[in-house]
């Protein structure tokens, strides 16, 4: 039983991870999406994160003050809010 359920989040990680080579991939045109949503990170901030979700936390998490959990939610609603769009 085990097996299954990690069988079955699995998905769900690969769904995100693809979502993110797409971001990496068309930084250029996210880059405003992601200035919009944390202000405080600087264009060398995101010259430094290229479009990698786990740079994107480590930075949220340094100029917010937040913690690595929220910092997670945070990209998390990000997710969800632009899900549907392409750059």
């Amino acid at each position: 039983m085990p097996n299954w359920q990690f069988r079955q989040s699995e998905p769900k990680l690969k769904e995100i991870e693809m979502d993110w080579n797409i971001v990496e991939g068309n930084w250029k045109q996210f880059k405003g999406k992601v200035k919009t949503q944390w202000g405080k990170l600087t264009d060398d901030h995101l010259d430094v994160i290229a479009g990698k979700r786990d740079q994107l936390a480590g930075k949220i998490q340094e100029s917010y003050g937040v913690t690595k959990d929220e910092a997670e939610k945070q990209i998390k609603d990000f997710e969800e809010r632009n899900k549907d769009e392409r750059p």
